[in-house]
C-alpha cells in the first residue's frame, strides 16, 4: 500500500493523486489533466510520479482506455535522468517501466495515425531508457540537429525534412551556407537504437519515420574540413545524459 501522504507532487503533498488516478480511469478528462500538472508539471517528476508509474502501468493495459496512460508514463519516464531523485527509489520502478515498455511495443501498428504512433514511439523510448531520443525523435517535417564535428570542431547543423537534407555550417546572418547533400544509410547499414527504430517503423509502414531515421543514423560532411561522420553517433556522444543503473537492465533491441 502507497502511504501518498508521506510522498510529494508538483504542488506539494500527494494525498489527491489516488483519487485523481480513480477518476482518470474513467477517463474523466480533467483528472487526467490534473494528473499530467501534478506528476510532470513541464516535464518535471517527483516522488509521485514513480509511485504513479505502476498503477499507470496496470490501466494501460486497457487498450480501449489506456492510451492516455501511457503517454504520461512515457512522459514520467522522460524524466527520470533529473539529477534530484534518487537512483535506488528509480531502480524500484525497473519492473513497472519494463511493463510499459512491452504495452507500448503492443501498442504499435499500422493502424495509427502519424502523431499517435510518433507518441508512442517516443513513449517507448522513454521506458527503454533512452531519454535523448525521446526528446529529439520527430516527424522529421523540419528536424535540425547540431553537433560538433569531431575532426576541425565546427559546429555543423543538419538538417533533415521537407527543406532537404543537408549538413551546414548555420550563418545567423546568411542562413545555412554551404549545404553539403547528407548520406543516408541504406537499412540494413543500421545498428543500435537505429536499427531496432527503423525495423519497427518499416514493419508498420510509417514511411516517413522510416526515411528520416536513415538520414539521422546516416553520414554528413562537414563543410568546414570535409570529414565525413555518423550523425546520430555524434548527435548521441555529445548530448546523452549518464544514464541510471538499472536503465539498460530492462532494454531489448527488438519490440
Amino acid at each position: 500500500m502507497i502511504d501518498w501522504s508521506a510522498l510529494h507532487d508538483a504542488y506539494g503533498p500527494a494525498d489527491a493523486i489516488p483519487v485523481l488516478l480513480e477518476q482518470a480511469a474513467g477517463r474523466d478528462q480533467e483528472a487526467i489533466d490534473r494528473l499530467w500538472d501534478r506528476l510532470c508539471h513541464q516535464g518535471t517528476v517527483s516522488s509521485a510520479s514513480l509511485a504513479a508509474l505502476p498503477l499507470l502501468a496496470e490501466i494501460a493495459k486497457t487498450k480501449v482506455l489506456g492510451d492516455w496512460a501511457l503517454d504520461l508514463a512515457g512522459a514520467i519516464a522522460g524524466g527520470l535522468l533529473q539529477d534530484h531523485l534518487d537512483n535506488e527509489e528509480v531502480a524500484c520502478c525497473a519492473p513497472a517501466l519494463a511493463q510499459l515498455r512491452e504495452a507500448a511495443a503492443a501498442r504499435l501498428g499500422p493502424d495509427h495515425d502519424g502523431p499517435t504512433y510518433l507518441g508512442l514511439l517516443r513513449a517507448l523510448l522513454a521506458f527503454d531508457g533512452r531519454p535523448l531520443w525521446f526528446e529529439a525523435l520527430n516527424d522529421f517535417t523540419d528536424s535540425f540537429f547540431t553537433v560538433d564535428c569531431p575532426h576541425c570542431g565546427a559546429a555543423v547543423t543538419t538538417a533533415i525534412g521537407d527543406y532537404g537534407c543537408y549538413s551546414s555550417i548555420r550563418d545567423w546572418h546568411l542562413g545555412d551556407v554551404h549545404q553539403v547533400p547528407l548520406r543516408p544509410a541504406a537499412p540494413h547499414e543500421l545498428s543500435g537504437v537505429g536499427k531496432m527504430l527503423h525495423e519497427l517503423v518499416a514493419r508498420d509502414d510509417q514511411t516517413r519515420l522510416a526515411w528520416g531515421l536513415t538520414h539521422l543514423f546516416g553520414r554528413a560532411e562537414c563543410p568546414g574540413c570535409g570529414s565525413v561522420f555518423g550523425i546520430g553517433e555524434e548527435y548521441e556522444a555529445a548530448n546523452a545524459p549518464i544514464p541510471w543503473g538499472f536503465a539498460r537492465s530492462h532494454v531489448k533491441d527488438a519490440p
